[in-house]
């Protein structure tokens, strides 16, 4: 151990016995506080941008395969499934990461009260399709039945149920609109609600089958096959993968179909491009919380040395060169550093730990997209932030530290 941290050691930051001054102590605060802000704003940001991907990776498939001709002659090109199947299941590397694949129809349609109507889109899935997050999200009912001859059973969000006035058990008619009107009447079985208005506001889901004979189609034919993958860390190469495989499949059957393959980040732009400037928001926050901090420990700084002049006097006239001096007060105020980030971490995290498991600030979910502030607590991430932390605060201290250099022993005998 050096003499400088030997004697920082055993200084106590204020003059007064073991209390600080109130000046330190307002510095205290000071840091704290902004450790504290740059603390919650990363676990919020990182809960925002958990929560609203978890959304999007739920409520639209991973990798979507469609028909590259959709547009020619006027009309809806559509997929068999047979011819997308078959290679996704020969193809055993690909298979392995998969954890669900459905045949999936859309449509426009119109839903009519007695008293209001609305426009939705049907869409229409196989028993192939994966129901767990619109089953976690059930307010009322039950899920649909895919598999049999029950092709009106229907779920719709808790939104389109309000702007209507049903509830589970009602009947309705739904209206599709092609070159003549066809109706059906659909059975309410159940009512969900993801708080995510984009999906909420517009979508209705049941059986293919139903979409299937309102346009003609055979049982293997859908607008496109929709793939979850059992991780969605390598979804954009596994869907440029399953490209290559499905025009190879094809080339060698001697097929002219030729497939889009898209993930949920290109068909989903919108919403990721906004996740991703959320970082620009958490490092503004961070710069600004750093320069707060860097002023308020420069001033903790240069008032601990004029609290101790006379200290640097004596270590001066004792032969300790400016360096060994600077050092010293380096690790005096990093003590209330120390502190700072103990204090910091401890208001940050209790706030955190509070909010995610109390909800106690609650959002707007028409705007944001869930009722109330999300967090998520990374170990990683927090030890990187602390990290940096002591290590930009001991840069920020160099400079200011030189101060020490220009006080002369002779005045600080005189000094009062």
């Amino acid at each position: 151990m050096g003499f400088e941290l030997f004697i920082a050691r055993r200084l106590k930051l204020g003059t007064n016995g073991s209390k600080g001054s109130p000046s330190l102590n307002v510095a205290l605060i000071g840091v704290a506080l902004a450790i504290a802000v740059m603390l919650l704003s990363i676990v919020i940001v990182m809960g925002f941008k958990s929560e609203i991907s978890s959304k999007i990776y739920a409520l639209d498939p991973h990798i979507k395969v469609t028909n590259a001709a959709v547009g020619i002659d006027n009309n809806i090109a559509t997929v068999d499934s047979r011819d997308v199947f078959a290679p996704i299941m020969a193809d055993s590397a690909f298979k392995s990461h998969l954890s669900s694949m459905s045949l999936t129809a859309e449509k426009p349609a119109i839903l009519k009260t007695d008293s209001d109507f609305k426009g939705i889109v049907y869409r229409g899935v196989d028993d192939g399709f994966d129901w767990s997050y619109i089953k976690s999200h059930l307010t009322g009912g039950r899920l649909p039945r895919i598999a049999g001859d029950a092709l009106n059973e229907v779920v719709i969000s808790k939104t389109i149920a309000n702007q209507l006035g049903l509830k589970v058990g009602d009947k309705i008619l739904t209206y599709f609109i092609d070159s003549k009107v066809k109706v059906r009447n659909s059975h309410i079985v159940g009512i969900f609600n993801t708080d995510f208005d984009h999906f909420d506001k517009q979508v209705m889901m049941g059986n293919i089958a139903l979409i299937q004979q309102v346009n003609g189609w055979s049982s293997y034919v859908g607008n496109y096959v929709g793939i979850d993958m059992a991780s969605t860390d390598s979804v954009r190469n596994e869907s440029y993968s399953l490209f290559k495989t499905l025009a190879r499949w094809s080339y060698e059957k001697g097929g002219d179909t030729l497939y889009n393959v898209t993930n949920t980040q290109d068909n989903n732009k919108s919403f990721f491009t906004w996740l991703g400037m959320l970082n620009m928001n958490v490092a503004i926050i961070l710069i600004l919380m750093m320069v707060v901090s860097g002023f308020t420990l420069v001033s903790a700084l240069l008032m601990i040395v004029l609290e101790r002049i006379r200290l640097v006097g004596l270590l001066k006239a004792m032969g300790a060169t400016n360096g060994s001096i600077r050092r010293i007060f380096i690790y005096l105020t990093q003590k209330l550093i120390i502190r700072a980030l103990l204090a910091g971490n401890a208001v940050g995290l209790g706030l955190a730990l509070l909010q995610q498991h109390f909800h106690i600030v609650s959002l707007n979910p028409e705007a944001y997209y869930m009722p109330y502030v999300p967090i998520e607590i990374n170990a990683a991430s927090l030890v990187a932030l602390n990290a940096a932390i002591v290590v930009i605060s001991y840069i920020t201290l160099l400079g200011p530290s030189y101060i020490v250099s220009s006080i002369k022993p002779t005045s600080t005998m005189k000094f009062e």
